[in-house]
């Protein structure tokens, strides 16, 4: 009896061993083969600025290539390179004059992706208000994240007020695209209707914004209000913004800078 424990023993160390030098192996093998340090989820999740959920369904839906090492993903530089070099195709070619998209920015459409990512990640089965909040504080480079920017508005305290208010779900949604809620549906509405309002031909994440705080009904209006954000500021901050990339050159008149 003793025997054969000492046996199972030395049997599970040298399965130990292997499995290590075999992980340890294997990166080594592919680093030497690309001639390059391999890049870890959480890095890749920096560099794209997403979150590493994400960054494993993007691999599970074979849009980005990783290397399955020791339980955890790794990738390359050029990798990496390429997965942003087919979104920047993607999202160079602008929809048709009849699709919903059509008036809307590159970082508009760049948010309303983000927000059905964030729908995913909290298994969530539609886009709410709340999504395209978190999407506009992610994108954080448009008119609209510069606005809640300047009304001190804290990304990680309207992301805890909204898992407080509207918890993940606890299965994950189909793979399937899925589609906006009532309120997020308003919202959009609302935001063409101070994009005309302010004579803008397009619609740009401040359109966005405005029509979150709009739509009273939506988390999205609520976490802003607690925040100390109204429409009333919101609109005269974007009117600010707008005015200074205008004196600045960044943007023609009637348009903005972000599209």
């Amino acid at each position: 009896m003793k025997g054969a424990q000492v046996f199972q023993m030395i049997a599970n160390y040298f399965k130990l061993f292997y499995t290590i030098f075999s992980s340890v192996f294997f990166s080594l093998v592919i680093e030497e083969v690309f001639m390059e340090r391999l890049l870890t989820t959480e890095e890749v999740a920096e560099l794209l600025r997403i979150d590493p959920v994400t960054v494993r369904r993007l691999v599970t839906r074979g849009e980005l290539i990783g290397y399955r090492i020791a339980g955890e993903y790794r990738f390359t530089e050029a990798g990496v390179e390429n997965f942003v070099e087919s979104q920047r195709v993607v999202v160079s070619i602008a929809p048709g004059p009849d699709h919903p998209l059509s008036r809307f920015t590159e970082r508009a459409r760049k948010v309303m992706s983000l927000a059905s990512e964030e729908a995913y990640r909290y298994h969530h089965d539609g886009v709410g208000t709340e999504h395209v909040l978190l999407a506009i504080l992610s994108e954080r480079e448009g008119v609209g994240a510069r606005v809640l920017n300047r009304l001190e508005v804290q990304p990680g305290e309207v992301r805890e007020q909204i898992e407080m208010l509207h918890p993940a779900g606890e299965q994950p949604v189909g793979d399937g695209q899925i589609g906006m809620t009532q309120q997020g549906k308003a919202s959009l509405e609302l935001a063409v209707q101070e994009a005309r309002s302010l004579g803008h031909h397009y619609l740009g994440t401040e359109h966005l914004l405005l029509g979150l705080l709009r739509e009273e009904g939506g988390l999205a209006s609520q976490v802003l209000l607690r925040a100390g954000v109204t429409l009333d500021k919101a609109r005269e901050v974007v009117k600010e913004v707008l005015a200074s990339e205008q004196k600045t050159g960044g943007s023609e008149p009637g348009q903005q800078g972000e599209s």
